[in-house]
């Protein structure tokens, strides 16, 4: 959830632009004006635990937070996915990989909002269709992305294949509205301990 909240902070307010042109002593303030994120309403597709703690993290930004789930309901702020198509401003996915979600966001999905949203997805690459987001950022139906995963990973999530990355990915690679990073959303110090932890419970609660 932090990360996710980094990846769009980062993004509306230019951090990697604005870093880089400093470290060029390039000073444009106004090149750099960034967004808030009060105001805006943010929705949610997925609210297992990660979708509900973006959820939990955002509530200290005078943002309105909508959620829409297809197995899981009677959440306080549950909507349908027309009200998430009518309202969403910044949209992202929480959700498994599974051949319902395959593709998920595609060019039909993208066609539903009825203004152009910034994308996020820290679930699994094959979510999105990368070919149909490009699209979107080329016709201004996506305003911007945020992608700590991408459908060219490897099942390892170790890699992806820097050989066969089509023209799609050089085109998210080169846009400064799109922020990248290598699956590591959940990947942080304290994770690993909190997961081994967690999983020398399981073992120890199955064996006693």
């Amino acid at each position: 959830a932090e990360h996710v909240l980094g990846m769009i902070l980062s993004l509306f307010n230019q951090l990697k632009k604005g870093d880089d042109e400093v470290r060029k002593v390039k000073w444009d303030r106004e090149g750099n004006r960034g967004l808030e994120l009060s105001g805006k309403t943010v929705g949610i597709i997925g609210y297992g635990n990660m979708g509900e703690a973006f959820a939990q993290i955002l509530s200290g930004f005078d943002c309105k937070v909508i959620a829409y789930d297809k197995y899981k309901s009677g959440f306080s702020n549950e909507v349908g996915l027309e009200e998430i198509y009518k309202e969403t401003d910044i949209l992202s996915i929480h959700l498994p990989l599974s051949e319902e979600t395959h593709h998920y966001v595609n060019d039909d999905f993208i066609s539903n909002f009825l203004k152009p949203i910034y994308l996020i997805n820290t679930a699994r690459g094959n979510n999105v269709l990368t070919s149909s987001l490009v699209k979107g950022l080329k016709e201004s139906k996506i305003a911007g992305a945020c992608l700590d995963v991408l459908e060219y990973e490897t099942k390892s999530f170790e890699t992806i294949n820097s050989k066969e990355l089509p023209e799609d990915f050089k085109y998210l690679a080169q846009s400064e509205n799109v922020i990248l990073s290598p699956h590591v959303a959940g990947w942080t110090k304290e994770s690993y301990v909190k997961l081994s932890s967690f999983l020398a419970d399981k073992i120890e609660e199955e064996f006693n």
